[in-house]
């Protein structure tokens, strides 16, 4: 639609939509849910996970390395400790699940369930995706979702113990879902073979995505081990992310699992949330172009400035996996990625676009930092040099996050049906004027 009406009806309302931006200060309402000082405005109680980025010292807000808590264990902990597991994935999700690590007998006798649920039902491949093909991967995966909830012999059953037995059919066939969306729309509007390979029930979830993806289905240990460790960090990130957020509020109406996951995956898949990660992606491969990865310091600034003058890449101003609204002095995830990154790259022969990254990471803190403040990269500035090591196309970027942060969203919904329940219903301020109502002939 393009209709010139609508549009100069849209500028004219303007003049009886506006608000200014003092009234916010003057009534007390926090934009965006946030302090003056960039604190979040609490909302809810968890024992699922923390994010630590600051701490408060006698009413002051004080910056320290980061820290992300799964039921009170550091992620770098859990990551360091899987060793040579498969399942580290599998494990996080256990932890956040059920608020403790899984025995060797518990932890197989869950990886067991979800195998035994990675199939879709024989008919939902050619139905719901080969059929209606969508050009965007996460809203195939919303429509995805939704056409489970059809599949569900008791769908509207909110109950946490069935929420949670719904919630884990849908964690393991998010992979499917995920690759096949890729693979129905590259086949569609690419005009490429159409290669499907079933789930592999003894598979772990970071294998079965990297081995239906492929159309070899190959992959070494150490690319499923570093696919595994990606899913475990981006597994949960505290209550009050968006798409979990999301989750929990659309839930406290009593709806069920499948609207409320479908609405998290909407939330995802914006810019400013998980689709940071392809914006990142972007820039950074764009960049390179530009100034070419043998690039000096001096470049680097020099295409920093034009990003920021909205002269480079999307003319935005922003630099993307560079800041975080909780990290401010390092993002751990990050950190653990890097590392994964550098012992990735040594194998590949990518060292020179490691090297790079590292050295651009460092000359756009300086740049952006400023006043003796100290700025956090975040896991999407090398979580695309990874999944790029991995052959995993950019499409796949975001929707490898909602097969990730399933388990969180999961573990926040069941959560805050046992021990809060209520429906969110916060309350905003009316600014506007009371206006006598004119008869239509009088207008």
């Amino acid at each position: 639609m393009n209709n010139f009406f609508i549009a100069q009806t849209f500028g004219k309302s303007s003049n009886y939509t506006d608000i200014p931006n003092n009234l916010f200060k003057e009534h007390n309402v926090k934009k965006g849910l946030r302090n003056e000082d960039g604190t979040g405005v609490r909302v809810g109680l968890t024992r699922v996970s923390d994010v630590v980025g600051y701490e408060i010292e006698d009413g002051k807000k004080v910056n320290v390395p980061g820290k992300l808590y799964y039921r009170g264990i550091e992620i770098s902990d859990l990551v360091n400790g899987k060793n040579n597991s498969r399942f580290g994935f599998e494990e996080t999700s256990f932890l956040l699940l059920f608020g403790y690590l899984p025995s060797k007998k518990e932890l197989r006798e869950f990886t067991t369930l979800l195998g035994e649920h990675y199939n879709l039902a024989d008919e939902f491949l050619e139905k719901n995706m080969l059929r209606t093909p969508s050009r965007n991967l996460m809203n195939s995966l919303q429509k995805s979702i939704l056409a489970l909830y059809d599949y569900d012999e008791d769908p509207d059953n909110t109950d946490p113990y069935q929420t949670l037995l719904k919630g884990i059919n849908i964690l393991a066939k998010l992979p499917s879902l995920a690759v096949y969306a890729y693979q129905s729309k590259i086949h569609h509007y690419d005009r490429e073979s159409l290669v499907i390979h079933y789930p592999k029930p003894e598979y772990s979830m970071a294998e079965n995505i990297l081995y239906m993806l492929r159309k070899d289905g190959s992959f070494t240990q150490q690319e499923a081990d570093l696919l595994d460790i990606m899913l475990m960090i981006h597994a949960d990130h505290g209550g009050g992310n968006n798409s979990t957020f999301t989750n929990v509020v659309i839930s406290s109406t009593g709806t069920d699992i499948y609207s409320s996951s479908s609405a998290s995956i909407g939330s995802l898949k914006g810019p400013k949330h998980g689709g940071a990660n392809i914006r990142c992606s972007e820039m950074i491969t764009a960049i390179e172009k530009e100034i070419g990865i043998k690039a000096t310091e001096a470049q680097m600034k020099s295409v920093i400035q034009r990003i920021l003058a909205k002269d480079f890449y999307d003319n935005s101003g922003l630099v993307y996996g560079l800041g975080h609204a909780v990290y401010t002095v390092s993002d751990p995830r990050a950190d653990l990625l890097k590392i994964c990154c550098e012992n990735l790259a040594k194998q590949k022969n990518r060292e020179d676009e490691y090297e790079f990254l590292t050295k651009f990471e460092k000359v756009a803190k300086s740049c952006l930092a400023g006043n003796g403040k100290s700025l956090s990269n975040n896991v999407d500035f090398y979580s695309g040099f990874a999944y790029n090591m991995l052959q995993i196309p950019e499409d796949m970027y975001t929707p490898l996050f909602v097969c990730s942060r399933m388990a969180g969203w999961l573990a926040h919904n069941i959560e805050n049906k046992m021990y809060d329940g209520r429906i969110m219903r916060p309350a905003t301020k009316y600014v506007g004027e009371t206006i006598p109502y004119k008869k239509r002939e009088e207008r």
